[in-house]
């Protein structure tokens, strides 16, 4: 029996991430956990936290990335997800986000004054769930 399909769009302010049509399943790091997404969903809107989102399509591949937060919309069988950053486990730059962990927690360890530890902690988190990603790819 052929699996019902549905549309996901990945988009950030920078780019198309994901534009596939052939996808069946999609599990999304909602602000209040984890939720899947199946073919004729009700039409929702959902606010996402930084984790993984994966997805799997028809052909039995899957793929995983790191997003940042942001929206998902389900409506008339297609997933739109509007994120502030997103990226693919194999776009991941590794190097990069060791970087931007070495930073994150330098500045966390500082603090002081000077110091936005909510903007540290943040991107300490990006940082580690960008490694946590490309260490599943």
């Amino acid at each position: 029996m052929a699996e019902h399909t549905f549309k996901l769009e990945v988009i950030t302010p920078d780019r198309v991430v994901v534009s596939d049509g052939g996808v069946v399943s999609v599990v999304a790091p909602g602000s209040e956990g984890y939720f899947g997404v199946l073919a004729n969903h009700a039409p929702m809107m959902a606010e996402l936290r930084i984790g993984e989102l994966a997805f799997r399509r028809a052909d039995g591949t899957s793929a995983i990335m790191a997003v940042g937060g942001g929206f998902l919309q389900v409506f008339e069988n297609s997933v739109s997800v509007l994120a502030e950053c997103a990226e693919l486990a194999n776009e991941i730059d590794v190097q990069r986000a060791e970087q931007a962990k070495k930073r994150a927690e330098e500045r966390l360890a500082a603090g002081g004054p000077n110091v936005d530890a909510a903007r540290a902690e943040a991107a300490l988190a990006r940082a580690l769930n960008r490694l946590h990603v490309a260490a599943r790819a």
